[in-house]
């Protein structure tokens, strides 16, 4: 019982209460052949030195690949100055920060997230950030059927992210919500059928991504005095590094904007832990799920950051709680955050310089062997779908034994290839040599 702090008298004094004589009386109701009947494969004991060793052996078993994969998930450089900030005490003072006389570190930290966010999208106001970007964006579905109250259909154009919609009709399957797609033509939103399916007067919200799926940078004028004029809300689910060089949520008149935080320097790390991100207008703050941390003084007249509008919040009226979100990824909040300190404005400018000079190149050099052509004829930013003459799992099997994540397959003859700032010629030069050479 070492890590148990129940002693023997604890156990039988909570088994007096329960009614039962033993630990096997209290859990004799489990069938026996759902019980684990052998020992644990458990190790042997390891000292520090040893269990060092075991997991370095461990990890050299993983193939580190050239990654020119996205899909949401793409493999940007990650300032090493950011490890040692993190692990500062100041920042890690309070998980959940609701004391804020001994929070202050965290509670600082996350208003600069806030800040910094709301710059990027350009709304007025950002939360103490979420999960990952699909949450993210299901949880603006659902503050669009809040602030909408008798309406409670929401469009999702078919260029969003696949994941991403599938969380979303997820959550709308158990909160009473009509999920509906709107077509895409030629790689974009249809938005023809959009203006259709909104003359019904019966929706909340319309999401769009931006960059989409296939990469594509989507033309939204009008879309947002389209939604408007039916009392429907636009949500953006925007890439926030592309923000740096894109037209921000709020240029297109976006009332909420959402996306994944990875791609401002967290690593791929096999998939999470990432930070969503959600802003909004001041005209929904109060719509908004998970925390917002504000900036005030104290008695001495010195700046304070304290947690603000707590009565919208779900641990003081959980009953009227848009969202049971009552945490947030504060960890990959403050990691996002040191990135975007340590890039700044230029420095974002110039990662999205570099990768759309590279995904560019690539695209023409691809191009240029026959052996593939452009899916759509579409602007892109970083990533591109690629039809190919022959299998595009063939494609793939064959730049993987050079040592190449071959983008993400989405169709039998299709790849959706994504070029960072990390990524070189010579490494694109031998993505562009294997497909030649098939």
């Amino acid at each position: 019982m070492k890590y148990f702090p129940h002693t023997q008298d604890d156990i039988d004094k909570m088994l007096q209460v329960a009614g039962v004589k033993s630990m096997d009386d209290l859990f004799g109701e489990i069938p026996g052949q759902l019980l684990f009947n052998r020992e644990f494969a458990l190790p042997e004991a390891m000292s520090e030195v040893e269990i060092r060793k075991f997991f370095d052996a461990l990890g050299k078993k993983n193939n580190q690949l050239i990654c020119f994969a996205g899909a949401g998930v793409e493999d940007h450089y990650s300032p090493s100055i950011i490890a040692p900030i993190i692990s500062r005490g100041e920042f890690l003072t309070a998980y959940t920060p609701y004391q804020p006389e001994i929070s202050q570190g965290t509670l600082q930290y996350i208003f600069e997230y806030q800040s910094m966010i709301s710059e990027l999208t350009g709304l007025d106001v950002t939360n103490a950030s979420m999960y990952d970007g699909t949450t993210a964006t299901a949880e603006a579905m659902m503050m669009t059927v809040a602030a909408a109250k008798k309406r409670n259909k929401v469009l999702v154009s078919d260029t969003m992210n696949p994941k991403v919609k599938r969380v979303i009709e997820t959550y709308a399957m158990y909160n009473g919500v009509t999920v509906e797609t709107v077509a895409q033509k030629d790689g974009v939103t249809d938005l023809e059928q959009l203006q259709q399916k909104l003359q019904g007067d019966d929706v909340a919200g319309v999401i769009v991504a931006q960059p989409n799926f296939y990469g594509i940078v989507e033309d939204y004028s009008g879309v947002a005095d389209m939604c408007h004029e039916k009392k429907a809300l636009l949500v953006m689910n925007a890439n926030p590094s592309a923000l740096a060089v894109l037209k921000s949520p709020a240029e297109w008149g976006a009332d909420i904007a959402c996306g994944d935080g990875q791609p401002l320097g967290i690593p791929m790390n096999y998939g999470g832990p990432y930070v969503g991100y959600l802003s909004c207008t001041n005209a929904l703050v109060r719509k908004l799920p998970g925390r917002i941390v504000g900036s005030t003084t104290d008695v001495d007249g010195k700046r304070a950051f304290v947690l603000t509008l707590q009565a919208r919040e779900q641990h003081i009226r959980r009953e009227k709680a848009n969202s049971n979100i009552c945490s947030n990824q504060s960890l990959m909040a403050l990691y996002v955050t040191i990135y975007m300190s340590v890039m700044g404005y230029k420095g974002l400018r110039e990662v999205n310089k570099l990768s759309y000079a590279g995904a560019h190149y690539l695209s023409e050099q691809l191009v240029a062997t026959g052996k593939c052509s452009m899916a759509f004829d579409k602007p892109f930013l970083n990533e591109f779908a690629i039809k190919t003459t022959v299998c595009a799992k063939q494609v793939q099997a064959a730049l993987l034994e050079k040592g190449i994540l071959g983008g993400v397959r989405i169709a039998d003859d299709m790849l959706l290839l994504c070029v960072t700032e990390q990524r070189t010629k010579a490494e694109i030069d031998l993505l562009v040599e294997t497909v030649r050479n098939l």
